[in-house]
């Protein structure tokens, strides 16, 4: 059947929704107060889309008529065309998006216009609209996660015999591999890719038709609406339908943690640009220089995706704030969550885009070849490396194989690195005969396992930074994002 309201209580282009109720118009301050058009209107298409699908099942169940339904694609159809013409008029008066595209849709074609908003409220409207979009985004973000894994995985599987003193306390600990290094972030960043498929799986359901909270007395179809527009499931409680935000928090938080993975490159990049470091030189493209000192180039990029890490971060302690004290179901407050979600969503993918880009480098269009965005100086890195006694603990693992309880082996090992100390050298440069003086076991065979490249090999287990144990990870990381 088809069914209409009298039509001072639908939607009209001049008032809002609910004027019949008010004796006096809303104020100025109050309209642009309240107003989230100028934010929300990017969820457009989700809008359209979702309403389409609603619109679909009601000419099914028989709520609307077939010939309303045609009206409303064709309608829809047209707004389309305007808002990506750039010719649609958003009007501060309707608010937000939804009241936006109704108010159009009602224009141009009249009572069937009227007739999509039944069975249904802005809170659920919503509600759906934002987990459209963001299923989307979550889309977008996976793809730019996997091209900033290709791009460490690029510049690790050239780097795998270049040797990085490796630090614990910001002290050199031991060597590793540089392209070891790298793969730690395409883990960090693999294990993102893996929250962000989770975290889709619940944004992925259908929250319309739980109405305003307590769902509606038409005869809708919600499982139909969501094999529509693809989603995973529906909501199973109005109330909850409605005023759910916790996929909202939950991607953020995701976000936030990817964004700290980002920032401790960031970080690292920072530090080892430096003079004092010089482990590498990031692309000019990528820096920046001083207005007052000539000789300068900041690394800019890094600097400033560590900063915008504390603003992610930030909008995930907003929106947690926002819905702590919210009793059932929608409230106000709920607009709120759009400007962070959003924000975190633009932040999350200009960062990775431009990472990906840094890291790995771009085309150039002249040339047709690939240029780096960052320059390994494998000569500083094993320099440093040789600095700070970085085979100390070879040495104690040697001594354990002749049979010297580890303990002991470690005290014996503090003894030897005092003494080179003492006289400055390495403990490769310590002559045999001193270093046995230490424990009479020791062997010529002992500077081989003190030396980098024997440090290095040694340690050929699963996740460990020898060569073949790298080689072996990339070929997996290679197999994984093909």
């Amino acid at each position: 059947m088809s069914t209409s309201a009298p039509s001072h209580n639908q939607l009209d282009t001049k008032a809002e929704a609910w004027s019949a109720l008010f004796s006096e118009p809303m104020s100025d301050l109050v309209k642009r107060y309240t107003s989230s058009v100028f934010f929300d209107k990017r969820m457009w298409q989700a809008d359209i889309q979702g309403s389409l699908a609603h619109a679909e099942m009601l000419a099914a169940q028989k709520i609307i008529g077939a010939d309303d339904f045609a009206a409303i694609q064709k309608g829809m159809a047209q707004i389309t065309s305007e808002i990506e013409a750039g010719t649609f008029e958003w009007k501060l008066d309707l608010e937000d998006v939804h009241l936006n595209i109704e108010a159009r849709l009602t224009a141009l074609v009249g009572d069937a216009g009227k007739r999509l908003h039944t069975g249904r409220s802005r809170n659920d409207q919503v509600a759906t609209d934002v987990r459209l979009w963001l299923r989307s985004e979550i889309d977008l973000i996976e793809g730019l996660l996997k091209e900033l894994q290709l791009s460490l995985v690029e510049v690790a599987a050239k780097n795998v015999d270049v040797i990085l003193p490796g630090f614990t306390h910001l002290q050199v600990a031991q060597p590793v591999s540089f392209g070891h290094h790298m793969l730690a972030y395409v883990e960090m960043f693999k294990r993102d890719a893996e929250r962000m498929l989770d975290v889709r799986k619940r944004v992925n359901v259908l929250p319309l038709g739980s109405a305003a909270l307590a769902g509606t007395t038409y005869p809708l179809d919600r499982e139909r609406v969501a094999k529509s527009l693809g989603m995973e499931g529906v909501s199973q409680n109005s109330l909850d339908g409605v005023s759910d935000r916790d996929f909202a928090i939950e991607f953020t938080a995701a976000a936030s943690l990817c964004m700290v993975h980002v920032s401790r490159l960031s970080e690292e990049l920072i530090i080892w640009m430096s003079q004092n470091f010089g482990f590498i030189k990031i692309a000019d493209r990528f820096t920046t220089g001083s207005s007052i000192m000539p000789q300068k180039k900041n690394p800019d990029v890094p600097e400033l995706a560590r900063g915008k890490t504390g603003r992610v971060v930030g909008h995930l302690m907003g929106l947690i704030t926002l819905m702590k004290g919210q009793p059932l179901a929608y409230n106000k407050d709920n607009q709120e969550d759009k400007e962070p979600l959003f924000d975190t969503v633009d932040t999350l993918k200009d960062t990775l885009r431009i990472f990906a880009e840094m890291i790995g480098g771009q085309i150039n269009p002249a040339t047709g070849a690939k240029e780096g965005g960052i320059t390994v100086n494998a000569e500083n890195m094993r320099a440093a490396a040789l600095k700070g006694y970085a085979t100390a603990t070879d040495l104690a693992d040697y001594l354990v194989k002749k049979g010297l309880p580890f303990r002991d082996a470690h005290e014996t090992v503090a003894h030897a690195v005092k003494l080179a100390t003492m006289k400055g050298v390495d403990l490769t440069e310590l002559p045999l005969a001193e270093l046995q003086a230490f424990n009479p076991n020791i062997e010529a065979d002992v500077f081989e396992a003190l030396s980098l490249e024997g440090s290095l090999n040694a340690r050929n287990t699963l996740g460990g930074t020898a060569p073949a144990q790298v080689r072996a990870q990339l070929a997996k990381h290679q197999a994984r994002l093909a």
